[in-house]
């Protein structure tokens, strides 16, 4: 049986020029997850990232603790779905704002969810069935490399990863207007295949940001 650890990158830079760049609390983040890590002495032999900057970015602090034989090879495939675009489509285009997050974050889960009402005829430049299906198949081409009792680590995103466990439990669309909403930075879901197939077994881990770590704890 082999597992598949799917790490949500650190807190990105909302409301600055740059969203895609992990903030201070997020570089501590992911330094925190790759002690976690290294504390369960985990042996990955596999290691996949998405494109994104905020991605890398986590799995570089990541991958450090872990030891120079730990690489993640980058697939765009775990890449998160285009927020500004999906917001411009179903949102008004409304802006972030670093002072007001709560009240973009109403405005993002309205255009997701009207993203997936649109299914494949939607107006965004990837439509809510393509986005579904290309997580999905880079899960499967990522299961399908792991032998047995070996582990992957995966670097990507809060819509991937609660679109995955959503597919898992038979509702990938909960999954992304609901699991997704409630991931945290850094969090930490396992995922196990066997012969049976792909089973979530743990989801949005974050014990690692409680006690003296619990100011770095952020969904967002």
């Amino acid at each position: 049986m082999g597992a598949i650890y799917l790490i949500r990158h650190g807190q990105a830079s909302f409301g600055a020029a740059d969203y895609d760049k992990l903030s201070g609390t997020g570089v501590e983040q992911g330094s925190v997850v790759g002690a976690e890590l290294l504390r369960r002495k985990i042996r990955f032999t596999e290691g996949r990232t998405g494109s994104m900057a905020r991605q890398r970015a986590t799995a570089d602090l990541v991958l450090d603790w872990l030891g120079a034989d730990a690489v993640a090879k980058e697939d765009p495939r775990w890449n998160e779905y285009d927020h500004v675009d999906i917001v411009a489509r179903h949102g008004g285009g409304v802006p972030q704002q670093a002072g007001d997050p709560r009240g973009y974050q109403e405005v993002l889960d309205a255009s997701l969810a009207a993203w997936v009402r649109a299914g494949e005829t939607g107006p965004c430049a990837e439509t809510w069935p393509a986005f579904a299906e290309r997580v999905r198949s880079a899960l499967a081409d990522l299961v399908a490399v792991l032998r047995k009792g070996e582990s992957a680590v995966v670097f990507t995103s809060g819509g991937v990863i609660g679109t995955l466990a959503g597919h898992l439990l038979g509702n990938p669309e909960m999954g992304l207007l609901q699991l997704n909403r409630v991931t945290v930075n850094g969090g930490i879901t396992k995922l196990v295949s066997g012969r049976g197939g792909v089973t979530l077994v743990s989801f949005n881990e974050h014990a690692h940001f409680e006690g003296r770590a619990a100011r770095l704890l952020t969904y967002r």
